[in-house]
């Protein structure tokens, strides 16, 4: 039985890809389909471009930062009635003892 190769990119083929990917309106999936190799493949070549060149992620806009921020004051709200309750019920089950 012989085992399958690993296929070899050359670095130029897999900046070409992810530029056709991220400069052009195609999805992974197209693009991939064209360079005939995997879309995972060429989605983890995307993702890293994106890691190593500071792409990672979208600006936020106004209202997606005002969301966060709403989230961010529930969640500390939310931690602190938490922790209320653990005491309270920590509290009556020694009481009950």
């Amino acid at each position: 039985m012989t085992r399958r190769r690993r296929q070899q990119f050359s670095p130029e083929f897999k900046e070409e890809a992810v530029r056709m990917v991220l400069e052009g309106e195609r999805t992974v999936a197209s693009v991939a389909r064209e360079f005939g190799i995997n879309a995972s493949t060429l989605g983890s070549w995307v993702h890293r471009h994106r890691i190593v060149h500071g792409q990672d992620e979208q600006p936020l806009s106004g209202p997606e930062r005002a969301r966060i921020r709403e989230l961010e004051r529930e969640n500390a709200e939310l931690r602190e009635k938490l922790t209320f309750l653990k005491k309270a019920a920590a509290f009556f089950a020694a009481e009950s003892r």
